[in-house]
């Protein structure tokens, strides 16, 4: 206990005097939401990578899928490497940066509304933004608050309330560059973690071979294999289709996703798109990979741990039931490792909330003349009202936590994803087609909710964002075409020539010496 209570309190001290020593950056409004856009490579790629993996990941989705595919989870860490990381990089980092900084967009409802000169569309996109970011950070503290219990026997109350306080002091303080550098720390903390867990947890079942042939006799008795002999060690596993469901949930949501997307925004130049690509891809193969591939060894420890009153299998209960064994160290570095994933996002999530209800909400539409220093006082206030609203949603959770983030990514990258993604790369794309795709994304996620027409609520979020995709383009086509001298201005910003080195672009003309 003594050698966990020192990690813990060592961590929170670090995440503290991080905030004061970066609060010099968060005195203007482009400083406290955009670091200046002066964010370098490293912390760009680590933010990317803690804001996209957090509790939900190691504890909710990497317990679940693992139990129902077994190895061949480990399919979703690889999809969130390649498309959610590495592809979200290469299509969206640097059109994202230059296009945002040329519209003077400090948020994802402020690159629609100047995007597509609609007022009432960055509105709408910040109400979707402040709503469905709130299930999404409740199911951050259910997460944790179960390693807490294992680990310090605290109630779960306690462990909500002290990760809420911790992550609002250090972001009020700081502002992003305070959660970039926090999220490098914690970055570090979440790669040796995994790798240190994964090799006990392993050790403990003598070996991955052993752990493999293990896992392979259990099957037969397994009704969701049909019979099949080594269906959880197999390379597509007993449920290939809704395992492409999560999939193309958790991977291309990213797109889409506004705490994602903004990272591009603060780029600082080329070397930092380059850089970042290969740093956030290496990352979530660790840690993405890392989880899910642990995952799926959950059923070598069943135990009456691990299923509800009603003999159900609390799927949230499978990972704390894997490390319940570990050595106290180790149980330790787990605590530190959910913590940092956890804060991470949670430090990405209310700042994206509070700054976009401030500038794209109540900046121009409620207050119309705001002083920067208001803008700011109104920003920290809304970063305790939104932490506020998220903790008293998870002392009584609805649900377990796949579902929580199943609904909010799905609504979210439902909405935003096809009009983001058309918005940057085609001129004929139409304000009425984005309010098809906010009307689309939000209604198939909420519909589903109640009617249950799609049986899982990650299929139901993975059909809004393929819809939205289909759409955008149709209803594109279908209405007036934006005004064409306005659209040229905006995508004159990919045209203008800079000059670079040889050995980054070969000339058109060869020079003679």
């Amino acid at each position: 206990m003594a050698i966990k209570l020192i990690l813990l309190l060592a961590f929170f001290a670090v995440m503290i005097l991080v905030g004061v020593k970066t609060r010099g950056n968060a005195s203007s409004v482009e400083g406290f939401v955009l670091a200046g856009r002066k964010v370098g490579p490293w912390l760009t790629a680590f933010a990317f990578g803690t804001s996209y993996f957090s509790a939900v990941v190691f504890v909710g989705y990497a317990g679940q899928f693992g139990w129902k595919y077994g190895i061949s989870t480990t399919w979703v860490g690889i999809g969130n490497a390649v498309i959610g990381s590495l592809m979200a990089w290469v299509i969206l980092g640097r059109r994202t940066r230059i296009m945002t900084h040329h519209l003077g967009a400090a948020t994802m409802p402020d690159f629609f509304g100047k995007r597509f000169d609609s007022n009432a569309l960055r509105i709408a996109s910040s109400g979707i933004v402040f709503i469905f970011l709130i299930p999404y950070t409740a199911s951050l503290y259910n997460g944790l608050s179960r390693l807490f219990g294992m680990s310090f026997d605290i109630p779960y109350a306690a462990c909500v309330i002290m990760m809420a306080a911790l992550t609002a002091i250090y972001v009020i303080l700081g502002g992003y560059m305070a959660t970039a550098v926090n999220d490098f720390i914690q970055g570090i903390i979440m790669i040796v973690g995994i790798i240190a867990v994964i090799g006990a947890v392993l050790a403990s079942k003598g070996g991955f071979m052993n752990a493999i042939a293990e896992l392979a006799k259990l099957e037969s008795d397994v009704p969701v294999t049909l019979g099949q002999p080594g269906a959880f060690t197999s390379f597509f596993g007993p449920d290939p289709l809704n395992l492409l469901g999560v999939v193309v949930l958790t991977s291309l949501g990213t797109w889409g996703l506004p705490q994602m997307v903004h990272k591009f925004y603060t780029i600082k130049n080329e070397k930092a798109v380059k850089t970042g690509t290969v740093i956030s891809t290496f990352f979530a193969i660790i840690i993405a990979g890392g989880c899910y591939f642990l995952g799926g060894f959950g059923r070598l420890f069943d135990s009456p741990a691990i299923y509800n009153e009603s003999g159900a299998v609390a799927y949230d209960a499978i990972i704390p039931a894997m490390l319940s064994t570990l050595p106290d160290v180790l149980i330790g570095v787990v605590v530190i490792l959910v913590l940092s994933a956890s804060m991470s996002t949670l430090s990405s999530l209310v700042l994206t909330s509070s700054s976009t209800l401030t500038l794209d909400l109540i900046k121009g539409n409620i207050v119309k003349d705001m002083k920067e220093k208001q803008q700011l006082l109104i920003m920290r206030i809304l970063i305790v009202f939104f932490i506020a609203i998220s903790v008293i949603l998870a002392l009584d959770p609805p649900t377990f936590i796949a579902q929580l983030m199943g609904i909010s990514w799905g609504a979210l990258a439902g909405a935003f994803l096809a009009p983001f993604l058309y918005g940057l790369f085609w001129k004929r794309t139409t304000t009425a087609a984005v309010w098809a795709s906010f009307i689309t994304g939000v209604g198939i996620t909420v519909l589903n909710v109640f009617i249950k027409f799609i049986a899982s609520p990650i299929n139901a979020g993975a059909a809004a964002m393929i819809a939205g995709l289909i759409v955008v383009p149709i209803v594109s086509l279908l209405t007036p075409a934006p005004d064409k001298k306005r659209v040229e201005g905006i995508f004159k910003c990919y045209d203008e020539e800079v000059a670079v080195k040889r050995k980054v672009a070969l000339p058109e003309k060869d020079v003679e010496y």
